[in-house]
């Protein structure tokens, strides 16, 4: 892991590119940014563990991270992949709760973090702009929500009902 505190020109042109960042000018973002910390991760490196407390939100710049959680039996059970561009952590700017996933490096990439307090201090100087940003943080949230609850629905669908089991134990008994 190797961090470093500047966001140079090769990473402000990533992030203009980043819905999160997309709708906010230069100036207002090199504000932003400029409480930015930016971090490089090798493969399988822990940026984010599951049950530890953390206030930051954090934005793929290159590669890409694995989330993943551990199940009632601690077996590792994949989420999914988020790429370049895209943010996680987002509850750690709401809520003072433990994180729910592991995010692990998929090989080497780039991850920006910013704290919330940072980001309420922007808030409160840049209104306007602090709204595009969180109506585009809870956008990405709604969008995941969105994404689970299908998923959940197609495994249900998947899933054998009772019905499905008495006919098939009632088939059995026929023969």
């Amino acid at each position: 892991m190797h961090q470093y505190r500047r966001v140079n020109n090769d990473i402000r042109k990533r992030l203009s590119k980043a819905l999160i960042f997309r709708y906010i000018d230069e100036s207002r973002m090199g504000e932003i940014l400029s409480h930015a910390k930016v971090t490089e991760y090798g493969e399988s490196e822990e940026i984010i563990k599951e049950g530890e407390e953390s206030t930051s939100i954090y934005l793929v710049l290159n590669g890409e991270v694995s989330v993943t959680v551990e199940d009632g039996s601690g077996e590792t059970v994949y989420l999914c992949t988020i790429g370049e561009g895209e943010i996680f952590g987002e509850a750690g700017i709401f809520l003072r709760t433990a994180r729910t996933a592991n995010v692990l490096s998929l090989g080497k990439s780039r991850i920006l973090e910013l704290d919330r307090s940072d980001l309420l201090q922007f808030i409160k100087k840049d209104p306007t702009a602090g709204i595009k940003v969180l109506m585009i943080i809870i956008y990405g949230l709604l969008r995941k929500l969105r994404e689970t609850n299908q998923e959940l629905a197609y495994e249900r669908k998947a899933d054998m009902g009772q019905e499905d089991i008495d006919d098939l134990v009632e088939s059995l008994l026929k023969d």
